[in-house]
C-alpha cells in the first residue's frame, strides 16, 4: 500500500498527466500527495566575478514560475479532494533527479509518480532525462507515466 506518494510537476503535458495518475492512485490508496518542482539556478549565467547581477532578476522570475506550477498542481489535488503540500528545492549544478529522490528519502514517499516524454536516441542524448535519472537512483518504486505524443 502507497501512503505518500511523492509527484514531481513541471508544468508540461506529460507532469500534468503523471498528476493525474497521482491523484486517482491516491484516492485509490487513500494516500497524501507531496508534489516537488526543482528550481534549476543552473539555467542562470554568471558573470566573471561570479556576482549575480542580472541574474537575480532570472531567478525571482524562476522562483515565481515554479510556484505558479506548484500552486495550480495543488489547486488540481484539492479539487480532487485530497491534501497535499508542494516543495520547491532549488539547485545549482545537482541533478534534479537527485533532488527528487532525495525529497521521497527525506519525507518518506512510498512511490514517485514522473512523467516521461518517451524521447530516443539522439534526442534523449542531448536533453537527458529527469525521469530516468530518477529510475536509475531510487530505492524507491517509481512510476513513469509517459506522454501522450511521440
Amino acid at each position: 500500500m502507497y501512503n505518500h506518494i511523492l509527484v514531481a510537476v513541471d508544468g508540461s503535458d506529460t507532469a500534468k498527466l503523471a498528476l493525474r495518475e497521482a491523484i486517482k492512485l491516491a484516492k485509490e490508496q487513500r494516500a497524501e500527495l507531496r508534489l516537488i518542482h526543482v528550481i534549476d539556478e543552473s539555467l542562470i549565467a554568471w558573470d566573471e566575478s561570479g556576482a549575480m547581477g542580472a541574474a537575480e532578476t532570472v531567478l525571482d522570475a524562476l522562483r515565481k514560475a515554479g510556484q505558479a506550477i506548484a500552486d495550480k498542481a495543488l489547486a488540481q489535488v484539492r479539487k480532487a479532494g485530497l491534501k497535499a503540500k508542494a516543495v520547491l528545492p532549488e539547485t545549482f549544478g545537482e541533478r534534479i533527479a537527485s533532488i527528487i529522490v532525495e525529497e521521497a528519502k527525506r519525507w518518506p514517499a512510498n512511490l514517485i509518480v514522473i512523467g516521461t516524454h518517451g524521447r530516443r536516441g539522439v534526442d534523449r542524448l542531448l536533453m537527458g532525462s529527469v525521469a530516468e535519472g530518477v529510475v536509475r537512483l531510487s530505492a524507491k518504486p517509481v512510476l513513469l507515466v509517459r506522454g501522450t505524443s511521440r
